[in-house]
């Protein structure tokens, strides 16, 4: 069976792509008709600020949170590194110069090193055994309708309506994923539970 922990984290990940998926097909426009300097060259520079930057820290990040014991404080870190990636786009909403752009990618960035290794561990120790590629697959199947919902609708919602409700939709969308996380946090384990193999997944990609 999928447990409660599985289920929960499964539900917060479809909440968290139905909202940043809404801006997948509207940022390029966005930084080159909102921002000063914006072109689509730059387009291709903050994406790779976010990148780089969560693929420097994820791995030290990781690497000391498998050396405590116990998934507290995975959790913990998991729960603020969503927070304050999904308060992002609020940002984007006053945003005017690309050093802003930046200055929040860097930030989302680092939020984000601190949620993907720990939602992946979190997940992968609380897959009943027996029910590893099942729940792998409702994972990916959630992944899809919220992606196919975001790229039907997030271009519609920025024409008729602006940037902006895309955006604040977004961190909607996110902060209610983030809060949903809290349902599972006496579920977690306070030490030490048998560890598997954690297949590759990135989330939030511009």
């Amino acid at each position: 069976m999928i447990t409660k922990v599985v289920m929960t984290l499964i539900a917060s990940d479809f909440l968290l792509q139905a909202g940043w998926g809404l801006i997948g097909p509207i940022f390029a426009i966005f930084l080159t008709r909102q921002i000063a300097g914006g072109s689509i060259a730059i387009v291709g520079f903050i994406a790779a600020t976010y990148w780089v930057t969560k693929s420097v820290i994820q791995p030290f990040l990781a690497r000391i949170l498998d050396l405590k014991k116990g998934e507290k404080d995975d959790f913990w870190f998991l729960v603020c590194g969503m927070y304050v990636a999904n308060l992002i786009p609020l940002g984007y909403m006053v945003s005017s110069e690309l050093w802003h752009i930046f200055l929040l990618e860097f930030i989302r960035g680092i939020a984000m090193a601190a949620v993907v290794p720990t939602w992946g561990g979190i997940f992968t120790r609380h897959i009943s055994k027996g029910w590893e590629a099942f729940s792998w697959s409702v994972e990916s199947t959630a992944l899809g309708f919220a992606a196919g919902f975001a790229a039907a609708f997030g271009g519609i919602i920025a024409s008729a309506f602006g940037f902006n409700l895309v955006f604040l939709m977004v961190s909607v969308f996110g902060l209610l994923s983030s809060t949903l996380l809290l349902a599972i946090r006496n579920q977690v384990f306070p030490r030490d539970a048998v560890s598997q193999a954690i297949p590759p997944r990135d989330k939030l990609s511009s």
